[in-house]
């Protein structure tokens, strides 16, 4: 019986099981980052931004 290859949903040439293996190595540091007092800082003000910018979209209308 043939082995079945895993096709990937990227659209790039890059099999999906690596990009999985990149995100459980890159996700418990991204989770610690946005735990941390300067991630929360730079996601309020990201929040901050993108309400100014949808509104400034949604007032073009």
């Amino acid at each position: 019986m043939a082995k079945k290859v895993q096709k990937s949903s990227s659209g790039m040439d890059i099999p999906d099981y690596q990009f999985e293996a990149l995100a459980r190595c890159l996700l418990p540091k991204i989770q610690k980052y946005y735990e941390s007092e300067e991630g929360k800082k730079d996601l309020a003000e990201y929040r901050v931004e993108k309400a100014k910018q949808v509104q400034t979209e949604n007032s073009g209308k």
